[in-house]
């Protein structure tokens, strides 16, 4: 358990939510979310990374979509489930200004801003009962029920992997 409690970890115990922490050593080398999965012992299909997609127009709202560590967003699938003629990856300046947070350490619960992006899902997240996402900062994730990430980070489920 982390000495000191992240923001969305917070927002967890606020709402009554169960959550379990889990830390690993972030130190130097940056992890990727499936090397995290490996080094916690935690299936990468479960282990979900959070990822800011952006849609055209200066004015269009931001993206946040989680996908499984395992697999790589599809642009196309996740614009056409969506009706969107054309997405992109937001760059990790993009990601970190509109986040507040580092890329590695992105959380959907820790959003500042949380009205201000879309929030999707992978719809293989349905499968899972327990899910692991980052707790709003590298080296520290979060294991919790897949139900409740949905209810409390407002995530509708969507088509985004291969």
């Amino acid at each position: 358990m982390t000495s000191s409690k992240t923001q969305a970890m917070r927002a967890l115990e606020a709402k009554g939510i169960a959550y379990q922490a889990i830390t690993y050593d972030a130190a130097g080398e940056f992890h990727s979310a499936e090397e995290a999965a490996v080094i916690l012992g935690v299936p990468p299909a479960a282990m979900y990374k959070t990822l800011v997609v952006l849609r055209e127009g200066a004015k269009a709202r931001p993206m946040i979509v989680m996908v499984p560590s395992d697999s790589q967003l599809d642009l196309k699938r996740l614009a056409a489930a969506l009706g969107e003629k054309k997405l992109r990856m937001a760059t990790q300046r993009e990601a970190e200004q509109l986040t507040g947070m580092q890329v590695g350490g992105i959380s959907v619960l820790a959003l500042k801003r949380s009205a201000a992006f879309d929030v999707y899902i992978d719809e293989r997240a349905r499968s899972l009962e327990t899910i692991h996402i980052s707790a709003g900062e590298r080296g520290t994730e979060i294991a919790l029920k897949t139900t409740e990430l949905v209810v409390v980070s407002g995530a509708r489920y969507v088509r985004a992997t291969p």
